[in-house]
């Protein structure tokens, strides 16, 4: 007995160190990437209508006539509306989704620690002025973790440290519990972000995530390995099922069985990008193989031209 316990607590250190490192490298990373590239006040990820005065712009078909700015229209003799930016204190909840099918990666990074890295940087954007920084992480076989909301950089990076050394168990999580635990209780209106490899049923999480699209606005964030896009040409492989541990045996050499499985992998992203616009998401996808700080980079920006261009919802 005190063997096997040592092992677990040799075990533990093993996976605290490698978190703390792992942290340790991501803020750097971030903190220089970001803040080098987002240039500016930018008000987190999804701007919203929010509260906040902004500066008047000529109307547009489809703008609410209740934003009427009357004086300014007035001087000009031209209809203006009176923008808005979204609230300075925001409350963001993070739903994380670490079950085993994201203990896989064929490129620089498992999509675990892509989904750790994803909510890393979504902590950096969304923590200043005040912000309360809360999340669910589900590790398969139904366990889910809850960690409450609470604002500062000091606390956002306990619930980093937090997530990053939550052990991944076999099984599957239930991905739209985890999303309707961010509807409960109900909260004021603020930012959800959902990352997870989305590989469930849409008819699974498609409806949990409709309706926290009601009340807030919700980013949905997928971590993708090229592997599920394309088998390469390796001969005969071997698969294991993370999430039930069944092995298939494949023959990547039959290019007809790589074709049918990439068509079955577009079809299946096309899917998931679908339901995720039917419940009313932003969609921001990573990839394992790719620069993924750098597409962050390139949606926040898009969202910020988005909403200077009044075309945001």
């Amino acid at each position: 007995m005190a063997d096997t316990a040592g092992t677990h607590g040799a075990a533990g250190g093993v996976a605290t160190a490698r978190a703390e490192q792992v942290l340790s490298r991501l803020q750097l990373l971030i903190t220089r990437k970001l803040d080098g590239l987002l240039q500016g006040d930018y008000i987190g990820l999804l701007p919203g209508p929010g509260t906040e005065p902004g500066e008047s712009r000529e109307y547009r078909p489809g703008d609410d006539v209740r934003r009427m700015d009357w004086p300014v229209t007035a001087r000009t003799t031209v209809p203006h509306t009176r923008q808005t930016v979204a609230d300075r204190e925001l409350e963001t909840w993070l739903a994380i989704d670490l079950s085993a099918s994201l203990s896989f990666g064929t490129a620089r990074m498992l999509k675990s620690d892509l989904a750790v890295a994803a909510a890393a940087a979504v902590t950096h954007l969304s923590v200043r002025g005040g912000n309360r920084i809360g999340a669910v992480v589900g590790t398969g076989g139904g366990s889910t973790v809850r960690l409450p909301a609470r604002p500062g950089r000091k606390e956002a990076q306990g619930l980093l440290r937090a997530v990053a050394r939550t052990p991944i168990k076999p099984g599957r999580t239930d991905l739209g519990a985890l999303v309707d635990m961010l509807n409960r209780p109900p909260r004021r209106r603020g930012l959800a972000v959902v990352i997870s490899d989305f590989l469930a049923p849409p008819d699974d999480w498609g409806r949990p995530l409709r309706k926290l699209a009601v009340r807030h606005d919700v980013l949905a964030i997928e971590v993708v390995d090229p592997r599920e896009l394309e088998l390469p040409d390796v001969g005969v492989l071997v698969l294991a099922d993370p999430e039930t541990g069944a092995l298939h045996e494949v023959y990547t050499g039959d290019a007809k069985l790589r074709a049918r499985y990439a068509a079955g992998a577009a079809a299946q992203r096309s899917a998931i990008a679908y339901a995720l616009r039917a419940a009313g998401a932003q969609h921001l996808r990573l990839r394992t193989d790719s620069d993924w700080l750098l597409d962050i980079v390139r949606f926040v920006a898009a969202q910020r031209h988005a909403r200077t261009r009044g075309t945001t919802r």
